[in-house]
């Protein structure tokens, strides 16, 4: 029978990425809004300790395994900002939330383009426009697991100076991958699923979930 993990996200996006990159294990992975789990808080300055935390409160609250992912953008030229801040990094219009009517997607995109907005602005006198996006994904069998796995990916690129793309989410339009020649948002899925920073970490974490939890 499949082991269900409890994705301590209820970002649609990243959900249907993670059951994508998952494929191929047996493991049914339910996003907590589906048990009625609320987000955790996620105070901490580096992404172990948000994904560490996140998992813990999908874990307990699920009342089994779960896996997190806390991933973002980090700009060397902004010191690694937005780093574990990225999804709300900048400030949303006063008037953002009832112009979404209540859709936590419509929300959502208002609050990417903000960010990319700031991100343009801070780096507008910049010629060093390295960045790259993180992945650290986390994986408990309960709450109090004493072992949890943890699996890391890196995706470096550059930020370009206007988005480029209609595909992804979040960062995808501003940066750019030399080696393929395209921005993330230009990107198919498949080639995503292949070489971003989530499936790096998604198939170290596939690996950890083969050997410590004999899943395969």
């Amino acid at each position: 029978m499949p082991m269900r993990l409890v994705l301590a996200s209820n970002n649609a996006k990243k959900l249907a990425e993670l059951r994508a990159l998952l494929a191929g294990l047996p493991v049914v992975l339910a996003a907590q809004r589906e048990l009625g789990v609320a987000e955790a808080d996620e105070p901490h300055a580096t992404f172990v300790e948000n994904a560490l935390a996140k998992a813990r409160h999908a874990a307990a609250a699920g009342g089994g395994a779960a896996i997190a992912d806390d991933s973002g953008l980090v700009v060397d030229a902004l010191g690694g900002e937005p780093g574990v801040v990225s999804a709300h990094w900048a400030p949303l219009p006063a008037d953002a939330a009832q112009a979404a009517g209540g859709d936590r997607e419509a929300l959502r995109r208002a609050q990417d383009t903000a960010n990319n907005t700031q991100l343009l602005l801070r780096l507008a006198d910049a010629e060093d426009r390295r960045a790259a996006f993180v992945s650290t994904i986390v994986a408990l069998r309960h709450a109090g697991d004493p072992e949890p796995l943890i699996a890391t990916g890196r995706w470096p690129g550059e930020i370009l100076r206007a988005p480029r793309g209609e595909g992804g989410f979040g960062y995808d339009p501003l940066l750019w991958i030399p080696s393929l020649g395209a921005s993330v948002a230009e990107l198919d899925a498949a080639t995503k699923n292949r070489v971003s920073h989530r499936a790096q970490a998604m198939a170290r974490m596939k690996a950890l979930l083969a050997d410590a939890w004999r899943l395969g």
